[in-house]
């Protein structure tokens, strides 16, 4: 044997030793991170639940799981006529309400009660960018906004949610228009008292 293709040999085996480690590897814990992944995705079932019917549930509890999985709220305030005049109005009304405008996003903000998660206030048609209206920037009219805000994480936080709806509400009655839930369906007390919590 000379003494090259010890070192040739050597490497031959490790090469095989790693491709037989890294198949057990492939065949062994993928599957188990797979099943995790999957076990986490579906929900528990109670197998005691599943054999017998349960009553007949009214609609309602049905958003209010819903609810739970919301990771941003949102109303729409079509506007009845949007001409220039409910520009001006638009942007009077975002000043009466401190809002500030994010030039990045092309959205405006208001702090509300939790500066750390303000009221979003875009355009509600795309691409949902609105002009800076409190420098005088003009654009075609503006025909409806969307307000938009996450829902806190600890319901002893929500105050943001009631300056939320009453914000919506506020455009809604100014601008004469219609206020639509995420569903485009007219907004409702039902709809508000979901939002609150």
């Amino acid at each position: 044997m000379d003494v090259t293709s010890l070192p040739f040999l050597l490497a031959v085996a490790s090469l095989v030793l790693g491709l037989l480690a890294a198949a057990i590897f492939v065949y062994v814990v993928v599957p188990r991170r797979r099943r995790a992944k999957a076990k986490a995705a579906t929900p528990p079932t109670t197998p005691k639940a599943e054999p017998q019917s349960p009553p007949p549930e009214p609609e309602a509890p049905a958003p209010a799981a819903r609810k739970e999985k919301v990771k941003q709220h949102s109303l729409f305030v079509i506007f009845a006529h949007p001409d220039a005049t409910t520009d001006e109005r638009l942007a009077e009304w975002l000043r009466g309400k401190e809002a500030t405008y994010d030039p990045v996003k092309k959205i405006y903000l208001i702090s509300g009660k939790q500066p750390s998660n303000p009221v979003t206030i875009a355009n509600a048609f795309p691409p949902g960018e609105m002009p800076d209206l409190l420098r005088g920037e003009t654009h075609e009219p503006i025909r409806g906004v969307s307000l938009l805000v996450k829902p806190p994480l600890h319901k002893r936080r929500n105050q943001q949610m009631y300056v939320y709806v009453e914000l919506a509400k506020e455009l809604h009655e100014t601008f004469s228009g219609d206020l639509l839930d995420v569903d485009r369906e007219p907004a409702t007390e039902t709809t508000y008292t979901q939002i609150i919590g």
